[in-house]
């Protein structure tokens, strides 16, 4: 699997960005796709996550209400709508795709982040 995310950039706090991620391989419905964050001395943190098999959806309580996650299955690719940006959701955004094939570990595959800064 591949992700190529995009869409980061700098904005205002209490303003919008959507952030796209284009997902290339097989076997999509096996996967969770998602957002994690990383931001300046901070470990990875998880924001969000989606089914491509049922578009089940998870969200950090940080972001609840915030931000939605979605995808398109045509075009092969999830978003992340962000609205009400703070300065705290200033951050490297990337893009994952999760494999569980039970007995083994789960597998993640990484894109490339993209960077989302907030000024207040």
């Amino acid at each position: 699997v591949q992700l190529q995310a995009s869409g980061g950039g700098e904005v205002q706090a209490g303003d919008s960005l959507k952030l796209s991620c284009a997902v290339s391989g097989r076997n999509l419905d096996s996967y969770r796709l998602g957002w994690f964050r990383q931001a300046p001395g901070k470990e990875r943190e998880f924001v969000a996550s989606i089914s491509w098999f049922d578009s089940a959806t998870y969200y950090a309580d940080s972001v609840k209400g915030r931000f939605t996650i979605s995808k398109d299955g045509a075009k092969n690719t999830i978003y992340l709508q962000m609205d009400d940006l703070r300065s705290e959701d200033t951050a490297i955004y990337y893009c994952s795709a999760e494999i569980v094939i039970i007995p083994f570990k789960p597998k993640v595959y990484w894109g490339q982040g993209t960077q989302v800064t907030v000024s207040s």
